[in-house]
């Protein structure tokens, strides 16, 4: 069973910060790390907290989990965001979740996250009676950071792997790991799950009020070798208040969901991507980074987009009347400027560019700030999160969706097109995020029984519920998501 086997390492560290970064999601299933790391090296020295912080965000960056899967890869393709897809996708698209590639993927996805999280919780049991050894607001950020990094794991696994709030918040879901150990968990509710997600993220905003994007500090490379500097691509405070105001959402607490939006939207630390920074294709901040409330650092970004958006045999890409569907006008800076064209053949096919590297010529000038992000919270998300709110409290959903829109290039809705405010907002939501693992999650929050382009049976066949692992379901009184 996966968290045993993760425990059983004993006294060793369960990654090695060199093996790590080359390992496969399922390596440390089945091969012991090449060069271990004892706790006592390890945790003997705040460098070493440091590099096991680092260490929970390189296994994020993996292929299986944001680095592909949990964003443009099957996340995408369940979403049905792509025309086409590589071959051994077909099967997710039909969502055949039983079949050989799907089940591997999908239990390389649980194996990953929780290879994640008992990494947290090792930090964090490690950690704690030890603050003495740290400078300045270190402890605090680490901390904080670790705790915040448990809840993000864990709330995407019960977005995975659990109902969804609408559709049954007292229904078993998945266990939320709080320890280092090899005993093995209890399943809970999805209340139940939401509640200690909630509850690690509190008291991971109350150590990040010593966050220099929160409390204000200058920081300079000279302060500590720049550590508390590029606080966009590490959980820090408004990260984490963005996520908060995601799990609100997700259990329908608007009131709560819009504070914490709110207070992302007023802090005024994220300023909308301007126009002028995305026309010079030379030195476009493709992601629109200075959007970014939580980004990860992936550092072979560059190979991946190559490799996936290209034009070779692993594409993924939509048609050009796909595109035109999604964005509707050809003014919006997210269809001008985030997508590029085939070539030859395929000139009528359209690929994600926000993931581009740039390093021909002329790209010196590329701002170190703009490379290897992949966005996992963005300044967007909150506005849809409050239009949602106040549409259900006050009815004023208009200006936060418009408030978007202006930054994007295209003109105001008015009231004559809020019909259906539901298919607005995935109209606008579908737009903001492609390649970025949140459409499906759109759907499953909303319980929807359609997802667009498929005629699937979405919520009959549990479509929203990838299955566990079959070995998970061995554990006493565990029972099926499903």
């Amino acid at each position: 069973m996966m968290r045993n086997r993760i425990n059983n390492y004993g006294k060793y560290l369960c990654f090695s910060l060199v093996w790590l970064v080359f390992a496969s999601c399922n390596d440390w299933l089945d091969v012991e790390p090449k060069s271990q790391v004892k706790d006592k090296d390890l945790f003997s020295s705040e460098s070493g907290f440091k590099e096991a912080l680092a260490g929970v965000y390189s296994i994020m960056t993996q292929e299986c989990l944001y680095g592909k899967e949990l964003t443009f890869g099957m996340l995408g393709v369940l979403a049905q965001e792509w025309d086409y897809q590589p071959t051994d996708y077909n099967d997710d698209k039909d969502y055949k979740y039983e079949n050989t590639r799907p089940e591997v993927r999908i239990d390389s996805i649980w194996n990953g996250l929780y290879n994640a999280i008992a990494n947290a919780n090792k930090l964090l049991e490690e950690i704690d009676g030890k603050k003495s050894m740290f400078t300045g607001v270190n402890y605090d950020v680490i901390k904080g950071e670790a705790l915040a990094a448990r809840a993000f794991l864990h709330f995407d696994l019960l977005r995975l792997f659990g109902a969804s709030y609408a559709e049954n918040p007292t229904k078993m879901a998945i266990p939320y790991v709080t320890a280092y150990t090899s005993d093995v968990f209890p399943q809970r509710t999805v209340t139940d799950v939401l509640g200690m997600v909630l509850e690690d993220l509190k008291v991971a905003s109350d150590y990040l009020k010593s966050d220099p994007l929160y409390t204000g500090k200058a920081v300079s490379e000279t302060d500590d070798n720049g550590y508390l500097l590029n606080r966009q691509v590490h959980l820090n405070y408004y990260a984490v208040k963005g996520l908060m105001a995601r799990v609100y959402l997700y259990k329908k607490d608007y009131a709560n969901a819009a504070l914490c939006a709110t207070e992302v939207m007023e802090s005024g630390k994220f300023k909308w991507v301007e126009q002028s920074n995305l026309t010079n294709e030379k030195t476009a901040d493709l992601s629109f980074s200075t959007e970014h409330l939580f980004a990860l650092n992936v550092v072979t970004l560059g190979n991946r987009a190559e490799k996936y958006f290209s034009g070779s045999n692993s594409i993924f890409a939509v048609d050009e009347t796909t595109l035109l569907d999604y964005y509707g006008s050809a003014q919006d800076y997210r269809y001008l400027y985030q997508f590029k064209t085939g070539t030859g053949l395929n000139n009528t096919l359209r690929y994600l560019k926000k993931y581009d590297q740039l390093d021909g010529e002329g790209s010196t000038a590329w701002s170190a700030s703009y490379r290897n992000k992949m966005p996992l919270l963005r300044l967007s998300e909150m506005y849809y999160i409050l239009a949602e709110c106040r549409y259900h409290t006050s009815g004023d959903a208009l200006g936060a969706l418009n408030e978007v829109r202006r930054h994007r290039g295209i003109a105001d809705l008015s009231e004559a097109d809020m019909v259906s405010f539901d298919a607005v907002l995935l109209t606008e939501f579908r737009k903001e995020i492609i390649g970025e693992g949140q459409l499906f999650f759109h759907y499953k929050r909303l319980n929807s029984a359609t997802i667009k382009r498929t005629d699937a049976d979405v919520i009959g066949s549990g479509i929203y519920k990838l299955p566990m692992p079959k070995a998970e379901l061995q554990n006493p009184g565990w029972v099926s998501n499903k």
